[in-house]
């Protein structure tokens, strides 16, 4: 944290007083009202620092905090993997965007009232709000760079603090507070605040527009098809489909809506197929490569997903396999190398049986087949995920992949189901054959043209049918206790 400037006095909003709520309705309520109050009061002290004359002050407000203390080893419902804690003690989160997690959050504090039945506590944190999270819902302003101002920013506001923005406590190192308060939820506010300002940047949408159910993909085809699926979900009344968003925050609510072209295109474009619930469907695609997998993933999370799936293409390593053949990954053979530090490669990568339930059922649903006859357009086993294009080129991955037993490879699906297990993310992978490098099928211009106009819309159907069939289940049963380790913390 940035210590305050010895020239400066501090000059902060009147203290909160911690205030305890058993209804989590208004408990969500108050973190709201004192994350505006915050936001708003810093705002007004940003926009009065733009005019030039040099502050006489430092400013400093700060996130809200909730809390929960217990004296109890009781336990709630052993079937659900989150919405309790396992010890005695003081738990305690800073909170960023009540608005935006409102639901999330009644949720979350609802099952901790009710499995531990005391009060929740919410009042003021000693974590300060950086002013670029404080301005960043301002989309007509920007704060300066340094140098621009005739001061120094640094100065008189907070800035983004490493040691509260980071992956410390999903990647289990992080420790108590020294008064011994542990941790209450996966991030922090700061850590959530850095990647929905990550996710505007790279996705051109705002995280707001995010829904619940999210597809990965890694060519622009997907792209097309979703959105001829939403303009047909947008033309019927009973789809429950609301509206179709496209980057720039472009909102289509009727199928003959046009999304206007010529803005440069972001990195990884997202679109989203929304409900007025949430639970909706949004696509990003991410492109080629593990390190554009894992940026998408480590901002995505944050807004905590009920699942996250790879719909894309693979070369397929078996003789017997077909372009177009579909491939159910059951598991992962990580050669991409960009989460070996957060998450050790000897560490397992369990499938999820609701999610392979899901996905089988869709390909059966979209391609009329079933049972047996499956295995015709479908195989499941080992996906590997590398990180060299020309992989082909080298004799080593190829005899890992023999030992491995693979059966396909592609660049982005352990990377996407690596992070699922390391963000408590239910994931799942579902791929389509484009070329057969090890057998003489290459990816060459021309030779796909009849692959990609026969298979890409059905793959893209079967993912969206995959969503919607995990849509249809208990959340509690979604999120899978596989993915929650002994010391975890009570939120999602």
């Amino acid at each position: 944290m940035d210590q305050p400037s010895r020239l400066l006095p501090v000059e902060t909003p009147e203290p909160a007083e911690r205030e305890y709520f058993t209804d989590p309705a208004a408990a969500v309520a108050r973190l709201e009202a004192l994350y505006t109050r915050a936001t708003d009061w810093l705002l007004g002290r940003f926009l009065d620092t733009l005019d030039g004359t040099t502050p006489q002050a430092r400013f400093r407000a700060w996130y809200p905090e909730l809390r929960l203390t217990t004296a109890s080893h009781s336990q709630g419902d052993s079937r659900l993997a989150f919405g309790h804690v396992a010890l005695p003690g003081s738990y305690a989160a800073t909170i960023t965007r009540p608005d935006l997690f409102r639901d999330y959050l009644t949720q979350q504090i609802g099952l901790l009232i009710r499995n531990h039945g005391v009060p929740v506590a919410v009042g003021d944190s000693d974590t300060p709000i950086p002013v670029h999270f404080a301005v960043s819902t301002r989309s007509d302003l920007n704060v300066p760079q340094e140098g621009v101002l005739d001061f120094s920013l640094r100065d008189v506001f907070d800035v983004p603090d490493l040691e509260t923005t980071n992956d410390d406590i999903v990647n289990g190192v992080a420790q108590p507070a020294p008064d011994g308060t542990r941790h209450l939820a996966p991030f922090t506010a700061q850590r959530v605040d850095y990647s929905l300002a990550r996710l505007a940047h790279y996705t051109a949408t705002a995280p707001e527009h995010f829904q619940s159910f999210v597809l990965f993909t890694n060519y622009q085809f997907y792209v097309d098809e979703f959105e001829a699926f939403a303009r047909q979900a947008l033309a019927d009344p009973a789809s429950g489909y609301t509206a179709f968003v496209a980057p720039g925050d472009q909102v289509l609510e009727r199928p003959e809506d046009v999304i206007a072209t010529g803005a440069k295109s972001p990195q990884m474009p997202a679109y989203h197929l929304k409900r007025a619930d949430g639970q909706g469907i949004t696509l990003v695609n991410i492109g080629v490569g593990p390190s554009n997998a894992k940026t998408a993933t480590d901002h995505i999370a944050v807004l905590r997903p009920h699942a996250w799936l790879m719909v894309g293409h693979c070369a397929g390593l078996r003789n017997s396999q077909r372009l177009g053949d579909y491939v159910l990954a059951h598991a992962y053979l990580r050669l991409d190398h960009v989460l070996d530090d957060d998450l050790p490669v000897w560490v397992p990568l369990p499938t999820l049986a609701e999610v392979q339930v899901a996905l089988q059922d869709a390909v059966a649903d979209v391609t009329q087949l079933e049972g047996f006859e499956l295995k015709r357009i479908m195989r499941t086993g080992t996906v590997a995920t590398i990180d060299n294009r020309n992989w082909e080129l080298r004799d080593t991955p190829v005899h890992r992949l023999s030992l491995s037993r693979a059966i396909a490879l592609d660049m982005e699906s352990a990377t996407i189901a690596a992070n699922g297990f390391r963000f408590r993310v239910p994931y799942g992978t579902l791929l389509c054959v484009s070329d057969k490098p090890l057998h003489g099928e290459l990816k060459l211009p021309g030779m796909a043209t009849d692959f990609y106009r026969g298979q890409v819309a059905s793959h893209l159907r079967i993912g969206v049918r995959a969503m919607e069939l995990l849509r249809q289940q208990p959340v509690e049963r979604l999120h899978s206790r596989k993915l929650r380790s002994f010391d975890e913390t009570a939120f999602l």
